[in-house]
């Protein structure tokens, strides 16, 4: 699966993120990843920890 800059992806942890910065296509990206409390993480995932991309 190819990521693009500001995909939705759903992480393997059921979180959705949006890829705000592509390191290496297929390794690991910067995401802005929505938190159960509402709150808005902004960190590093592996391509591993990525389950689909949503949009």
């Amino acid at each position: 699966m190819e990521i693009k800059m500001f995909d939705k992806v759903l992480l393997k942890t059921g979180e959705t993120a949006y890829v705000v910065e592509i390191y290496e296509q297929g390794v690991a990206y910067e995401a802005d990843i929505d938190k159960a409390d509402g709150s808005v993480e902004t960190d590093t995932i592996k391509h591993s920890d990525i389950e689909k991309v949503l949009s």
